[in-house]
């Protein structure tokens, strides 16, 4: 009897070469599409909302569909004008190597199950370890779906390492530009909302660090037990990188656990500004980065590092009967004792054949090239009389509002007209480009990590925005 599932070898072939088909031409006139999407529940419903089918349908019907119907209702991360979150730009080799390790079903749990894997991931771990100037011989890490996840995996390591089994007077601290996935994460530890300190920031949106001193000062006075400060290198909103340095004295002197989340900004290390700005990085005890971001890789791989890889193991490390006879030695490293999932994708493949096929050197030149376009945004706004700077270019994320010299607007109406701006930026389809709040003001961000993304992309968005903000305006004076 054939598999249920069988195709031959020409049909194989047929559709997978239709696919990378549709990939490459995808890659190659992403720029002609728009960047954005918008889409009623109602309307995904009407076309895709349908019972399981028993019987079979044509694959290259169901391919057409998906082409015709799926494909077009996703927002294009990769665009060069999709300016908001943080944008996906990833690579084409990377994408390919995912569909390798797709094709091939590779399961990077284990090491009995796939060595390869398992030191493919040791040795792209290495390359990291070395980049933010871990140990590398007694550092280790995990790649992970996301920085969320990494985020997860470092502070169930910190509250193991710092409280033991009893964490009823834990207090974490981080600021108040923290990524969400941080409290998230902190809330499925079990902490209660009181054991979470949220600090200020000061006025360059970053950790007030007599706040802070004073806060866990109390603390401590109080009985309770400061175990981890979490800082930020490159928040979401603003690009800002903590005082790294000033922070690790801190837990160094009162014995706290020292994470930074560097999910959007560690990369920057690679280029010449990024490295000065992220001095103190490497006194972390552990570290996330998102190589699907800045180090242009498709969804999903996060990672975490930390200085000593036996805090991972020491913390995740089960040995049931039914894995007895796959543990090994203690160089062959099974990741499912390093983090929470026990199956996992192969996700060092990607990140390991795009380094090797383009060269770090690549990868420095892209990440530098985006921090010097926002920097010349920076300049092109700051000489204009229609705009304000909110937060300056930093790690290529820059924040700014519409808010004429020549007009006498309150603070409401320039809240009200920057978002007008945005909803009708993105209501066009254009581009992708919507705000965020800082100090109590609605401002329009932008974020610049995509190599493909030029100085006119960015003017041209700009120009679109001045044309609704006048519109806008004529609209009011109605």
């Amino acid at each position: 009897m054939k598999s249920p599932f069988y195709l031959t070898k020409e049909e194989m072939k047929s559709y997978g070469y239709k696919i990378v088909d549709i990939i490459v031409d995808h890659y190659k006139e992403e720029e002609k599409k728009k960047p954005v999407i918008k889409a009623s529940r109602e309307e995904m419903d009407s076309l895709f909302l349908s019972e399981a089918p028993d019987d079979a349908t044509d694959a290259n019907e169901v391919l057409d569909f998906v082409v015709n119907n799926v494909l077009p209702n996703s927002n294009i991360s990769t665009h060069p004008k999709s300016f908001s979150f943080v944008p996906g730009p990833s690579n084409f080799i990377s994408t390919m190597a995912d569909s390798l390790a797709t094709g091939f079903n590779i399961f990077s749990g284990g090491w009995i199950v796939s060595p390869a894997a398992a030191e493919l991931e040791i040795v792209t771990l290495n390359w990291l370890l070395k980049m933010f100037h871990f140990p590398v011989t007694k550092g280790g890490g995990i790649f992970t779906s996301g920085g969320s996840m990494a985020n997860l995996t470092a502070l169930t390591t910190a509250r193991r390492v710092k409280c033991g089994d009893d964490f009823s007077k834990g207090i974490i601290y981080l600021s108040d530009q923290a990524h969400s996935s941080n409290i998230k994460a902190i809330q499925v530890l079990g902490f209660k909302k009181e054991q979470i300190k949220i600090i200020p920031t000061d006025s360059e949106f970053k950790f007030s660090m007599n706040k802070l001193k004073n806060e866990i000062a109390r603390d401590q006075l109080e009985g309770k037990k400061p175990f981890c400060i979490i800082a930020s290198a490159g928040t979401t909103n603003t690009g800002t990188v903590d005082p790294l340095d000033d922070l690790a004295d801190i837990c160094e002197k009162e014995n706290l656990w020292f994470h930074i989340d560097g999910a959007y900004g560690a990369a920057a290390i690679l280029s010449k500004k990024g490295s000065r700005i992220l001095r103190g990085i490497e006194r972390a005890d552990s570290l996330t980065v998102d190589p699907h971001k800045w180090f242009f890789q498709p969804y999903e791989i996060g990672c975490l590092l930390v200085k000593d890889a036996s805090w991972l193991s020491n913390t995740f490390s089960e040995k049931p009967e039914y894995l007895r006879d796959i543990e090994g030695n203690e160089s062959e490293i099974n990741f499912y004792d390093y983090g929470i999932q026990l199956t996992r994708r192969f996700r060092a493949l990607k990140f390991y054949m795009s380094i090797k096929t383009y060269g770090l050197n690549a990868f420095k030149k892209a990440i530098t090239y985006n921090i010097d376009l926002a920097d010349k945004t920076e300049d092109i706004l700051r000489k204009s009389k229609n705009w304000e700077i909110v937060s300056p270019a930093t790690l290529a994320i820059i924040n700014f509002r519409y808010n004429p010299l020549n007009k006498d607007l309150t603070e409401e109406e320039v809240d009200t007209l920057n978002q007008e701006i945005s909803t009708r930026v993105v209501d066009s389809r254009e581009a992708f480009l919507v705000t965020t709040v800082l100090q109590n003001q609605v401002v329009i961000r932008m974020c610049l990590i995509n190599p493909k993304t030029t100085l006119k992309h960015v003017t041209d968005t700009l120009d679109q925005c001045e044309g609704f903000a006048k519109q806008i305006l004529l609209d009011w004076k109605k």
